[in-house]
């Protein structure tokens, strides 16, 4: 008999790929004193940028609860404002502020990204449930519940990372956000295992943002708020499955229906040509703590994180070129393949966010000034600087095919780039290079004070000094950390 009509109903095992997520945030235990140590100044930075970016007004009219005048018990809080919102509202705008200046930390392999992103459900989340459990006097969450979730997600996020482009078939990263927060808010919430796995394949089920508002010609501010979204859309999904939601078990395999052969392999011409057991994600790794200990902090510039070496070169040869700046016949900038495929542009640019991923702009901003801040890409210092465009026009970008197999190797994760600048004279400066950016953890010892400063400097934007001191004794302090409840951290971070 026939069955050529009919589909099979058999209902499958969740899929591996989701079980080897729920069965790591359910089981592992982090025992790497540097994933916890970096997780604390990850989280410092990460708030740190969050507070910065609500000087920014574009920022701001995001943020607040969804109707006026709205109030919820033991809501959860938005550092830096008066906010108190229900959890997913909250992860909105904790991850809105997180990454409206594109100054957290940041993952570059396969696919690109900024494993803090999540912490905007994370900490959303871990205040409402510690706030909910004094209320009915249980213990509350304490930080170090925070911390963990943080090197889970960033590890979750980081590794599926590695070995598979997403932005090759179309996809924004934040996909990763989202299936990174669901699996670790789902631990925050006590869920058991298949209400975890449930939440887990809502995650890859419910359809994923498209990269379009991060490339040429249509870069725009949904950058900036996109991984608040992905984040905020986990604890929802979580808070579903926490109901008992069904799950769907098939969500990556499903012939034809299923997240591979809708999303990822049918459209990736690299992997259409391959056997159908290797058109999935790829693990070049377990999961551990290994992409905390090795994050990329972005601690010297608010730009995209392919161009931090460039903007420390233009630095380097700031002095060298100030003087001769209407001299300079040509520009040569020397990168990696990534950084081409991303950031290189010409032509009119429209906004801050289609300014700070241009790696032309970001240069030419520290080749003039000496540095590269914030407010450098707001509409109006780029219309009273036109010397900008002006080194722009003159740029040449060149890929150094060495710096492209570097950025891969998974001993060195390099970022390179170099600039050399060459005069109407004939002469030139020496072609400056910088290989990893201060950022990388083989330049941690050097970059931590740095960024201690630069948390320092964005808590002086929002409180007084003595909060700033109190917040930076309690954030320098890993034991006292993490046995402080999130609720008190949290309260710290309140302005009436």
């Amino acid at each position: 008999m026939s069955h050529s009509n009919v589909e099979s109903n058999v209902r499958p095992d969740y899929d591996p790929e989701i079980q080897k997520i729920a069965d790591y945030v359910l089981n592992y235990k982090i025992e790497n004193s540097e994933a916890w140590n970096t997780a604390r100044n990850c989280l410092m930075d990460t708030l740190g940028c969050g507070l910065l970016a609500l000087r920014f007004p574009e920022c701001t009219k995001h943020l607040g609860a969804d109707c006026e005048g709205q109030i919820t018990p033991n809501g959860a809080r938005v550092p830096g404002t008066s906010h108190r919102l229900d959890p997913i509202k909250a992860a909105f705008d904790i991850g809105c502020m997180i990454r409206w200046l594109d100054y957290n930390d940041t993952w570059l392999a396969a696919e690109w990204g900024h494993p803090s992103d999540n912490l905007g459900g994370i900490l959303a989340t871990a205040d409402y449930i510690s706030q909910v459990n004094i209320s009915q006097g249980r213990e509350p969450l304490t930080m170090k519940a925070v911390l963990e979730a943080m090197i889970m997600a960033h590890e979750i996020q980081g590794v599926l990372a590695l070995e598979n482009s997403f932005n090759r078939v179309g996809l924004d990263h934040v996909f990763l956000v989202k299936l990174a927060s669901t699996a670790v808010v789902a631990k925050l919430q006590n869920l058991p295992r298949e209400r975890v796995m449930a939440a887990i394949s809502q995650a890859i089920v419910d359809g994923q943002a498209l990269r379009t508002y991060r490339h040429a010609p249509n870069a725009g501010s949904r950058k900036s708020w996109a991984a608040g979204d992905a984040t905020s859309r986990a604890v929802r999904l979580v808070d579903i499955a926490k109901r008992g939601e069904m799950g769907i078990p098939g969500a990556l395999s499903a012939p034809q229906w299923g997240f591979y052969d809708v999303l990822f392999s049918h459209t990736n011409k690299d992997l259409a040509t391959k056997p159908e057991e290797e058109r999935k994600f790829a693990f070049q790794r377990d999961f551990g703590s290994y992409v905390m200990e090795n994050v990329l902090f972005k601690i010297s510039f608010p730009a995209e994180f392919h161009s931090q070496t460039a903007c420390e070169a233009a630095v380097i040869l700031h002095p060298q070129v100030k003087d001769r700046i209407d001299e300079i016949e040509k520009i040569v900038l020397t990168t990696h393949e990534s950084a081409i495929r991303i950031i290189s542009k010409e032509g009119e640019l429209a906004n801050p966010a289609d300014r700070d991923h241009c790696i032309q702009y970001m240069v030419a901003v520290p080749l003039l000034t000496g540095d590269l801040i914030a407010e450098n890409y707001e509409d109006s210092y780029h219309a009273q600087h036109p010397l900008i465009d002006e080194l722009r026009s003159k740029m040449v970008v060149e890929e150094d095919e060495r710096y492209s197999k570097e950025y891969h190797d998974p001993d060195k994760r390099s970022i390179a780039n170099a600039i050399q600048v060459f005069f109407t004279d004939g002469s030139s400066t020496d072609k400056v290079a910088v290989e990893y950016p201060i950022g990388h953890k083989r330049r941690r010892e050097k970059g931590i004070p740095v960024l201690e400063a630069k948390f320092k400097a964005n808590l002086a934007t929002r409180f007084i000094a003595a909060r700033c001191e109190q917040i930076f004794e309690l954030c320098t302090d890993q034991d006292k950390l993490e046995q402080t409840p999130v609720n008190e951290f949290m309260d710290l971070f309140v302005v009436n």
